[in-house]
């Protein structure tokens, strides 16, 4: 009869949600676990831990047990963090100057394929970057178009630092 307690807080302490307080819009917001938050996108409990890490604005809601709890616009923004470093192979350097360029909210209406198609420096960069060092990169006219503008500018950077 002693595990029957036991259970039923173990129970209640898996199932409780933080609700209410200063950053919930409201009561009924349903939020996910890590794991679940993981599970939707198709990624490792790590690697969203780790992306907490390194874009300061992604700030899951932690309840008094410090669990991580992600509302819809947190997963809004882990969805935008992998379509840029999975799908437009951006490196995290890449993707955080180019949300800073674009703002999170100007990043987050944009259309899939349209941040590396951007005419932003750090578009054209990370387009370099991956078409350089990407395993099976092709090598279009495009993509040599925008290795020879990255030349010459770092060509006259050189000139300019002193010969």
């Amino acid at each position: 009869m002693t595990s029957s307690p036991r259970t039923a807080r173990s129970s209640q302490r898996k199932t409780a949600r933080p609700r209410g307080g200063a950053g919930a819009a409201g009561g009924d917001e349903q939020l996910l676990k890590i794991g679940e938050a993981a599970k939707a996108l198709d990624v490792e409990a790590y690697v969203l831990r780790f992306w907490e890490t390194q874009f300061p604005f992604l700030r899951p809601r932690h309840a008094q047990s410090k669990h991580r709890f992600y509302a819809a616009q947190d997963l809004e923004t882990l969805r935008l963090i992998k379509r840029l470093l999975h799908e437009e192979r951006f490196t995290i350097e890449g993707a955080k100057k180019y949300i800073r360029e674009v703002g999170l909210e100007g990043a987050l209406a944009a259309k899939p394929g349209q941040a590396a198609h951007s005419g932003s420096a750090t578009a054209r960069a990370a387009t370099s970057e991956a078409a350089a060092g990407a395993p099976g990169a092709v090598f279009n006219d495009r993509t040599r178009r925008t290795l020879a503008e990255v030349r010459r500018e770092l060509e006259s950077l050189h000139k300019l630092l002193g010969d």
